[in-house]
């Protein structure tokens, strides 16, 4: 995995430099996570809801790359339609990291909400989506979100990988996550202004592995 985006992060936030393994290992876990046709789902609430949706925004699409789809795609594509049409698809489809935030689905949620409680949102969606190798994705600014903890519990159980986000306190997240990043402060706002460039550069690493000009 090539680590200039790390690097460039660190720079930029020093403060990020506690969890330098971490970024890497979130990476390099999404990509195998990819590479076995798995998908990840990401929860968070308030400000880290908007972070979930912002993680699934940079894996589906392009960030910072083209990522155009393979030729054996376009060729697909060119027998399935009329020639203007498809032109277009191929010219502006891209490839992308099946992602899903489980934030996002607002008529599910209040159903979940009125008939089980809306500690079980995220849990609910977890069990039902989740797979076997998936990643659940997990950010929490104090780490001890009920409907969090309850997604990590039953990710755990059911076999997906866990990445965790929170701050520098202790938290009940924390044994539930295979890998935890643990940004060094105590306020809310401040932990998310860290978390973004965290997840950023998670985001950055992951296309360059996976739709870099040396990806496979």
């Amino acid at each position: 995995m090539i680590l200039e985006h790390v690097e460039a992060v660190l720079e930029r936030c020093p403060a990020l430099s506690g969890v330098r393994a971490e970024l890497v290992a979130a990476a390099e876990a999404i990509c195998a996570c990819h590479r076995r046709g798995g998908k990840v789902l990401v929860c968070g609430n308030g400000g880290s809801a908007a972070d979930s949706e912002h993680i699934v925004g940079e894996l589906v699409k392009g960030f910072v790359l083209p990522r155009r789809i393979p030729p054996a795609d376009a060729v697909r594509l060119a027998g399935t339609g009329d020639a203007e049409t498809t032109a277009e698809l191929t010219g502006k489809l891209q490839q992308g990291v099946a992602a899903m935030s489980l934030t996002g689905h607002p008529s599910l949620a209040t159903a979940i909400d009125n008939d089980t409680g809306r500690q079980m949102i995220f849990a609910q969606q977890v069990y039902v989506c989740g797979r076997p190798g998936d990643i659940l994705i997990a950010l929490s600014t104090s780490g001890n979100s009920v409907n969090v903890l309850h997604a990590l519990t039953v990710a755990r159980a059911f076999g997906l990988r866990t990445i965790g986000f929170n701050g520098s306190r202790p938290a009940k997240m924390d044994p539930l996550c295979d890998i935890l990043l643990k940004v060094p402060e105590t306020e809310t706002h401040k932990i998310q202004e860290l978390h973004l460039p965290a997840y950023h550069t998670i985001c950055l690493l992951v296309e360059q592995e996976l739709f870099g000009s040396e990806a496979g």
